[in-house]
């Protein structure tokens, strides 16, 4: 009877895992390949189920308000904005994936492997090329503020936008703690407008959508985006990128193991897959970001999403311990119009 109890036993138990269920909270830009999905689903008996927490910042706030009871096994989509944030708030387990060796050396912010880089990117100014055929292009990120530039560029607000946070934090590390407010206030004077996100900005505001504004905050792979979206109807980018010195803050993203997980495991598994080199591959045409493993190929469209050279970079607890200030400051010159020199 015992080889036909145990037999039993471990039926249950493979079907108990076939069963298994593990949840992956993720900005609403998370996007992969549902073949890809199902593959991993069909090899391991695991279900993935995918919540969707809104953008960056709003995502991480509802892991760490929930962290008690967590609403998730894992989180992605913590970028290095609020990557020392996540790390304080202790809401992730660490976790040293073998795949961690064939991740780009730059992307790992976090040595103790408690939030691992999945992918990298960009956040630039484009331009709309059609609109300066003829017309000059500023020269220096230091000119973009003066008033015939200015009135032609709309940011994205650094309090509810996760690129219009980096771009700001661009300017920060670019003309520093004592310049960035009088760059901003040029940019308030000169006609800036901000709009609450990157689609607002994107679609509606920039001229290549109808809009007024050819100078827009975006990625330096929205040219190659242009290009694989339009469906060979431009062979060359309608727009381009403005890497001026400092001007393009390195963005990375992060997964981690939510702290409490009861599906460990799966979980392991789950970032193994992400880390592997044919889902590397797979991210670059759905979330248009560059992939962090060192050995995943790029598709050819990317031969377009340029790579600064002197990109924008702040520690991530310098941004933990400045962000809520640097932002308040921000409202208090941009929105509300005061002097730099009367805000601290």
């Amino acid at each position: 009877m015992k080889p036909k109890i145990l037999a039993i036993g471990l039926f249950v138990l493979l079907a108990l895992a076939q069963g298994e269920e593990l949840r992956v909270l993720t900005h609403s830009s998370f996007s992969l390949s549902k073949l890809l999905i199902q593959k991993f689903e069909r090899e391991t008996g695991i279900k993935l189920r995918f919540i969707e927490g809104g953008d960056a910042g709003e995502t991480l706030n509802k892991a760490i308000l929930t962290k008690d009871a967590p609403i998730a096994d894992v989180l992605y989509g913590v970028d290095n904005t609020f990557l020392s944030r996540a790390l304080e708030a202790g809401i992730f387990e660490p976790y040293a994936s073998p795949e961690v060796r064939n991740l780009r050396s730059e992307t790992i912010l976090d040595p103790t492997l408690h939030a691992i880089p999945v992918d990298y990117g960009y956040v630039a100014l484009n331009y709309d090329k059609a609109y300066f055929q003829g017309r000059a292009l500023p020269k220096t990120f230091e000119a973009l503020a003066e008033p015939e530039f200015a009135r032609l560029l709309v940011v994205e607000n650094p309090a509810t936008s996760s690129p219009g946070l980096a771009f700001f934090l661009a300017t920060i590390d670019a003309f520093g703690e004592d310049g960035y407010l009088a760059f901003w206030a040029r940019l308030r004077d000169g006609g800036v407008r901000v709009a609450k996100g990157w689609s607002e900005a994107y679609f509606a505001a920039f001229t290549r959508y109808g809009g007024d504004r050819p100078l827009v905050v975006s990625y330096t792979t929205s040219p190659a985006a242009e290009v694989y979206f339009s469906e060979g109807k431009y062979p060359e980018p309608p727009t381009g990128n403005l890497l001026f010195p400092k001007s393009a803050f390195f963005q990375v993203e992060f997964v981690g193991i939510l702290k409490g997980t009861k599906h460990r495991k799966a979980a392991e598994r789950f970032i193994d897959w992400l880390l592997s080199k044919e889902v590397q591959e797979d991210i670059p045409l759905n979330m248009w970001v560059f992939p962090a493993r060192r050995d995943a190929r790029l598709p050819e469209v990317f031969r377009f999403a340029e790579i600064p050279t002197e990109p924008a970079r702040v520690d991530p607890e310098a941004i933990r311990r400045n962000r809520a200030r640097w932002i308040r400051a921000w409202t208090a010159v941009v929105l509300k119009g005061l002097d730099p020199k009367d805000v601290r």
